[in-house]
């Protein structure tokens, strides 16, 4: 068995014990929004401190950064769009659903077992300008439309983009990487302990938040979302693909990027700003399962 299929494995044997936990109340639901606040404040930064530290960062990549942050502001107005006639509520949770990808949780592992060091740092790179999409534009769109006096200016989006933890984060340690300034080893080797409990964590929240029983409303809802998520994500990336003239490893990362599932920081998201976790948890194990098939197809 290949290590991309070992993984997948893994992942779902890990998100059933979160739900089987739950079922059983040994783990209330409750107690996930306590693990959720660890994972975006601790685990997560330690993950992203961990994997920028050991990147050679090539200045020819960084127009990955530029991809993964344009489509992130595309697939932001295209979900705000396709969703206007719902509820406030409603409209929110899935427009801040589109845009952003699981990349630090769900292809890094994959990726290493494929590519290996090179396919890390590529879509390490595109990770940079996801991190802009998912740690202020998802954050910021989740808590307008959560809110009914948000204002909606630059000021009041950087002041939510400045408080994200994880986007803080990336900025610092992107910033020491270009100036080739190496942390403590101590340090590093405190982070890498603190973010090999980011994955076994995030997916128990998965499982933990999963629920097959929703409202039938909800149908519709989940297969207008997949759609939007992975329709346009399928022709940009072939597109980009026939037209960009880069390598084979480049390409790859731009077609398997934008089918990646939806960011695992839009769990904490629905926590902090009171939207249905149960729905968030379950679409978003619905686009792991969705987004493996996919890059299965394409690796393969």
């Amino acid at each position: 068995m290949s290590s991309f299929n070992e993984q997948f494995i893994y992942s779902i044997i890990i998100i059933a014990l979160g739900y089987i936990l739950k079922k059983s109340t040994i783990i209330k639901e409750t107690d996930g929004e306590g693990l959720s606040r660890i994972i975006f404040n601790i685990t997560l930064p330690a993950l992203i401190l961990v994997t920028f530290n050991d990147i050679t960062i090539e200045y020819s990549l960084f127009v990955l950064i530029l991809i993964g942050f344009a489509y992130g502001l595309f697939a932001a107005f295209l979900g705000i769009l396709v969703f206007r006639k719902q509820t406030r509520n409603i409209k929110g949770m899935l427009a801040m659903m589109v845009p952003g990808f699981n990349i630090g949780l769900f292809a890094y592992p994959l990726v290493e077992g494929i590519w290996g060091r090179e396919g890390v740092q590529h879509f390490g790179m595109f990770d940079v300008g996801n991190s802009f999409i998912v740690f202020g534009v998802c954050y910021f769109i989740g808590s307008y439309y959560a809110g009914e006096d948000v204002r909606l200016d630059i000021k009041t989006m950087l002041g939510k983009m400045i408080r994200s933890i994880p986007l803080m984060t990336y900025m610092v340690v992107l910033l020491l990487n270009l100036v080739d300034f190496k942390l403590p080893s101590v340090i590093i080797g405190t982070a890498d302990i603190i973010s090999l409990a980011n994955m076994p964590l995030s997916l128990l929240l998965l499982g933990i938040y999963l629920n097959f029983k929703f409202d039938r409303r909800y149908i519709n809802l989940i297969f207008k979302y997949m759609a939007v998520k992975y329709i346009p994500g399928i022709i940009v990336g072939v597109a980009l693909v026939i037209l960009l003239p880069y390598d084979d490893m480049f390409k790859y990362t731009v077609l398997i990027g934008l089918l990646l599932p939806t960011s695992m920081s839009i769990l904490p998201y629905a926590v902090e700003f009171e939207y249905d976790k149960r729905f968030v948890g379950t679409v978003s194990n619905l686009t792991i399962i969705t987004s493996f098939i996919l890059i299965w197809i394409i690796a393969n």
